[in-house]
Protein backbone atom coordinates (compact mmCIF):
# COMPACT_ATOMS: atom_id res chain seq x y z
CA UNK A 1 0.00 0.00 0.00
CA UNK A 2 1.38 3.43 -0.98
CA UNK A 3 1.98 6.14 1.57
CA UNK A 4 -0.29 9.18 1.19
CA UNK A 5 1.66 12.41 1.25
CA UNK A 6 -0.37 15.59 1.54
CA UNK A 7 0.69 18.22 -0.97
CA UNK A 8 1.70 21.60 0.37
CA UNK A 9 -0.38 24.60 -0.72
CA UNK A 10 0.52 26.06 -4.10
CA UNK A 11 0.41 29.59 -2.64
CA UNK A 12 0.65 30.61 1.01
CA UNK A 13 0.07 34.17 2.20
CA UNK A 14 1.43 34.85 5.68
CA UNK A 15 0.71 37.97 7.76
CA UNK A 16 0.51 40.09 4.62
CA UNK A 17 -0.25 43.81 4.86
CA UNK A 18 -0.79 45.90 1.75
CA UNK A 19 -0.59 49.67 1.37
CA UNK A 20 -0.43 52.61 -0.98
CA UNK A 21 2.04 55.07 0.50
CA UNK A 22 0.93 55.69 4.08
CA UNK A 23 -2.54 54.28 3.45
CA UNK A 24 -3.00 50.69 4.71
CA UNK A 25 -5.34 48.80 2.40
CA UNK A 26 -5.39 45.35 4.04
CA UNK A 27 -3.58 43.97 7.08
CA UNK A 28 -2.52 40.59 8.46
CA UNK A 29 -3.89 38.43 5.65
CA UNK A 30 -3.35 34.70 6.11
CA UNK A 31 -4.63 32.17 3.58
CA UNK A 32 -3.61 29.27 1.33
CA UNK A 33 -4.40 28.42 -2.28
CA UNK A 34 -4.35 24.67 -2.96
CA UNK A 35 -3.15 23.13 -6.21
CA UNK A 36 -6.00 23.03 -8.72
CA UNK A 37 -8.11 25.58 -6.85
CA UNK A 38 -10.24 28.15 -8.61
CA UNK A 39 -9.65 30.66 -5.85
CA UNK A 40 -11.80 33.81 -5.75
CA UNK A 41 -10.68 37.08 -4.12
CA UNK A 42 -14.02 38.68 -3.25
CA UNK A 43 -15.21 41.87 -1.63
CA UNK A 44 -16.89 45.19 -2.28
CA UNK A 45 -15.47 48.14 -4.16
CA UNK A 46 -12.33 49.65 -2.61
CA UNK A 47 -11.45 46.67 -0.42
CA UNK A 48 -8.09 46.08 -2.12
CA UNK A 49 -8.72 43.03 -4.31
CA UNK A 50 -6.57 44.18 -7.22
CA UNK A 51 -3.94 45.55 -4.83
CA UNK A 52 -3.65 42.07 -3.29
CA UNK A 53 -3.35 40.53 -6.75
CA UNK A 54 -0.45 42.89 -7.56
CA UNK A 55 1.35 41.62 -4.45
CA UNK A 56 0.69 37.98 -5.36
CA UNK A 57 2.27 38.37 -8.81
CA UNK A 58 5.24 40.38 -7.55
CA UNK A 59 4.36 43.77 -9.05
CA UNK A 60 4.29 45.39 -5.61
CA UNK A 61 6.17 44.63 -2.41
CA UNK A 62 4.02 44.23 0.73
CA UNK A 63 4.26 46.51 3.72
CA UNK A 64 4.92 43.37 5.74
CA UNK A 65 4.45 39.61 5.49
CA UNK A 66 5.25 37.25 2.65
CA UNK A 67 3.91 35.33 -0.32
CA UNK A 68 5.20 31.74 -0.57
CA UNK A 69 4.87 29.93 -3.92
CA UNK A 70 5.84 26.26 -4.25
CA UNK A 71 7.40 26.48 -0.77
CA UNK A 72 9.69 29.33 -1.86
CA UNK A 73 9.45 32.77 -0.26
CA UNK A 74 8.60 34.74 -3.40
CA UNK A 75 8.61 38.07 -1.56
CA UNK A 76 12.22 37.84 -0.37
CA UNK A 77 13.68 35.64 -3.12
CA UNK A 78 16.72 36.77 -5.07
CA UNK A 79 16.02 38.44 -8.40
CA UNK A 80 16.82 35.36 -10.51
CA UNK A 81 14.63 33.12 -8.35
CA UNK A 82 11.79 35.65 -8.56
CA UNK A 83 12.15 35.64 -12.34
CA UNK A 84 11.90 31.83 -12.40
CA UNK A 85 8.76 31.93 -10.25
CA UNK A 86 7.19 34.63 -12.44
CA UNK A 87 7.81 32.40 -15.46
CA UNK A 88 5.46 29.84 -13.84
CA UNK A 89 2.66 32.45 -13.73
CA UNK A 90 0.28 33.80 -16.34
CA UNK A 91 -1.72 36.99 -15.83
CA UNK A 92 -4.88 38.18 -17.58
CA UNK A 93 -5.45 41.85 -16.76
CA UNK A 94 -8.90 43.41 -16.75
CA UNK A 95 -8.54 45.05 -20.18
CA UNK A 96 -6.92 42.03 -21.82
CA UNK A 97 -3.90 44.35 -22.30
CA UNK A 98 -3.30 43.37 -25.92
CA UNK A 99 -1.05 45.61 -28.03
CA UNK A 100 -3.34 47.13 -30.66
CA UNK A 101 -0.57 47.51 -33.25
CA UNK A 102 0.24 43.78 -33.15
CA UNK A 103 -1.67 40.80 -34.52
CA UNK A 104 -2.91 38.17 -32.08
CA UNK A 105 0.02 35.95 -33.07
CA UNK A 106 2.50 38.75 -32.42
CA UNK A 107 0.91 39.45 -29.02
CA UNK A 108 1.17 35.82 -27.95
CA UNK A 109 4.73 35.60 -29.25
CA UNK A 110 5.97 38.26 -26.81
CA UNK A 111 6.48 36.02 -23.74
CA UNK A 112 7.76 33.20 -25.96
CA UNK A 113 10.47 35.42 -27.45
CA UNK A 114 11.46 36.69 -24.00
CA UNK A 115 11.61 33.38 -22.17
CA UNK A 116 12.25 30.61 -24.73
CA UNK A 117 14.61 29.71 -27.55
CA UNK A 118 11.92 28.25 -29.83
CA UNK A 119 12.41 28.45 -33.57
CA UNK A 120 9.96 30.52 -35.64
CA UNK A 121 8.23 27.35 -36.79
CA UNK A 122 7.89 25.95 -33.28
CA UNK A 123 6.61 29.30 -32.07
CA UNK A 124 3.99 29.46 -34.84
CA UNK A 125 2.77 25.95 -33.98
CA UNK A 126 2.52 26.80 -30.29
CA UNK A 127 0.67 30.07 -30.96
CA UNK A 128 -1.83 28.23 -33.17
CA UNK A 129 -2.34 25.65 -30.41
CA UNK A 130 -2.91 28.26 -27.69
CA UNK A 131 -5.41 30.15 -29.84
CA UNK A 132 -7.24 26.90 -30.60
CA UNK A 133 -7.43 26.16 -26.87
CA UNK A 134 -9.38 29.38 -26.29
CA UNK A 135 -11.62 28.96 -29.34
CA UNK A 136 -9.75 31.31 -31.68
CA UNK A 137 -8.28 28.84 -34.20
CA UNK A 138 -7.23 30.57 -37.41
CA UNK A 139 -7.25 34.09 -35.91
CA UNK A 140 -3.47 34.55 -35.82
CA UNK A 141 -3.35 37.45 -38.28
CA UNK A 142 -6.26 39.45 -36.86
CA UNK A 143 -5.68 42.64 -34.90
CA UNK A 144 -7.42 43.28 -31.54
CA UNK A 145 -9.64 45.98 -33.09
CA UNK A 146 -10.97 43.41 -35.56
CA UNK A 147 -12.43 41.11 -32.89
CA UNK A 148 -15.08 41.42 -30.19
CA UNK A 149 -14.44 42.19 -26.53
CA UNK A 150 -15.06 38.57 -25.57
CA UNK A 151 -12.57 37.40 -28.19
CA UNK A 152 -10.02 39.94 -26.94
CA UNK A 153 -10.34 38.46 -23.44
CA UNK A 154 -9.77 34.98 -24.83
CA UNK A 155 -6.77 36.19 -26.85
CA UNK A 156 -5.37 37.73 -23.66
CA UNK A 157 -5.87 34.37 -21.98
CA UNK A 158 -4.00 32.62 -24.80
CA UNK A 159 -1.06 34.97 -24.21
CA UNK A 160 -1.23 34.38 -20.44
CA UNK A 161 -1.06 30.63 -21.16
CA UNK A 162 1.82 30.89 -23.63
CA UNK A 163 4.47 29.53 -21.24
CA UNK A 164 2.26 26.75 -19.80
CA UNK A 165 2.00 28.42 -16.38
CA UNK A 166 1.23 26.46 -13.24
CA UNK A 167 -0.80 29.39 -11.91
CA UNK A 168 -3.11 31.76 -13.79
CA UNK A 169 -4.17 35.09 -12.28
CA UNK A 170 -7.24 36.95 -13.55
CA UNK A 171 -8.24 40.53 -12.71
CA UNK A 172 -12.01 40.88 -13.24
CA UNK A 173 -12.05 38.59 -16.31
CA UNK A 174 -15.78 39.15 -16.96
CA UNK A 175 -15.65 42.96 -16.79
CA UNK A 176 -17.28 44.49 -19.86
CA UNK A 177 -18.62 41.20 -21.18
CA UNK A 178 -22.27 40.40 -21.84
CA UNK A 179 -23.77 37.47 -19.87
CA UNK A 180 -23.27 34.99 -22.74
CA UNK A 181 -19.58 35.78 -23.24
CA UNK A 182 -19.06 35.89 -19.49
CA UNK A 183 -20.50 32.38 -19.18
CA UNK A 184 -18.33 31.15 -22.05
CA UNK A 185 -15.24 32.52 -20.31
CA UNK A 186 -16.28 30.77 -17.08
CA UNK A 187 -16.61 27.48 -18.99
CA UNK A 188 -13.16 28.00 -20.50
CA UNK A 189 -11.63 28.61 -17.06
CA UNK A 190 -13.20 25.39 -15.79
CA UNK A 191 -11.84 23.48 -18.80
CA UNK A 192 -8.33 24.79 -18.15
CA UNK A 193 -8.45 23.61 -14.56
CA UNK A 194 -9.85 20.21 -15.51
CA UNK A 195 -7.66 19.53 -18.55
CA UNK A 196 -4.37 21.16 -17.55
CA UNK A 197 -4.53 21.07 -13.74
CA UNK A 198 -3.88 24.80 -13.57
CA UNK A 199 -4.27 26.66 -10.27
CA UNK A 200 -6.40 29.74 -10.94
CA UNK A 201 -6.71 32.89 -8.80
CA UNK A 202 -9.45 35.34 -9.77
CA UNK A 203 -10.32 38.83 -8.57
CA UNK A 204 -14.04 39.24 -9.19
CA UNK A 205 -17.22 40.94 -8.06
CA UNK A 206 -19.40 39.16 -10.67
CA UNK A 207 -21.74 37.07 -8.55
CA UNK A 208 -22.75 34.57 -11.24
CA UNK A 209 -19.11 33.75 -12.04
CA UNK A 210 -18.05 33.61 -8.39
CA UNK A 211 -20.71 31.03 -7.56
CA UNK A 212 -20.38 29.08 -10.83
CA UNK A 213 -16.66 28.36 -10.80
CA UNK A 214 -15.06 29.20 -7.43
CA UNK A 215 -14.29 26.31 -5.08
CA UNK A 216 -12.27 28.36 -2.57
CA UNK A 217 -11.66 31.99 -1.75
CA UNK A 218 -11.44 34.86 0.69
CA UNK A 219 -13.62 37.89 1.38
CA UNK A 220 -11.87 41.23 1.95
CA UNK A 221 -13.58 43.98 3.93
CA UNK A 222 -12.79 47.67 3.30
CA UNK A 223 -13.95 48.86 6.72
CA UNK A 224 -11.98 46.47 8.94
CA UNK A 225 -9.11 46.30 6.39
CA UNK A 226 -8.73 42.55 6.62
CA UNK A 227 -10.29 39.30 5.40
CA UNK A 228 -13.48 38.39 7.23
CA UNK A 229 -14.22 35.00 5.65
CA UNK A 230 -12.58 32.18 3.72
CA UNK A 231 -13.88 29.08 1.97
CA UNK A 232 -15.95 28.11 -1.04
CA UNK A 233 -18.28 30.90 -2.21
CA UNK A 234 -21.34 28.62 -2.42
CA UNK A 235 -20.72 27.46 1.16
CA UNK A 236 -20.15 31.01 2.43
CA UNK A 237 -23.36 32.15 0.75
CA UNK A 238 -25.36 29.84 3.01
CA UNK A 239 -23.21 29.42 6.09
CA UNK A 240 -20.95 32.42 6.68
CA UNK A 241 -21.28 33.77 10.20
CA UNK A 242 -20.73 37.32 8.89
CA UNK A 243 -23.83 39.08 7.55
CA UNK A 244 -21.71 41.26 5.22
CA UNK A 245 -20.46 38.16 3.42
CA UNK A 246 -23.95 36.66 3.17
CA UNK A 247 -25.36 39.95 1.89
CA UNK A 248 -22.67 40.18 -0.82
CA UNK A 249 -23.20 36.60 -1.99
CA UNK A 250 -27.02 36.76 -1.83
CA UNK A 251 -27.49 40.11 -3.56
CA UNK A 252 -29.50 40.49 -6.76
CA UNK A 253 -28.03 40.02 -10.21
CA UNK A 254 -24.78 41.92 -10.65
Amino acid sequence: MGIYVEQSPHIQVRHLSTSYGEHIVQQDLNFSVQRGDIFIIMGGSGCGKTTLLRHLIGLKRPLQGEVVINNINFTDAAAEQQRQIKRSMGVLFQSGALFSSMTLAENIALPLKEHTTLSDGEMSDLIAYKLALVGLAGCEELYPAEISGGMQKRAGLARAMALDPEILFFDEPSAGLDPLNSRRLDELILELRENLGTTIVIVSHELASILAIGNNGIFLDAESKTMIASGGPAYLKQHSSDKRVRAFLNRGGD
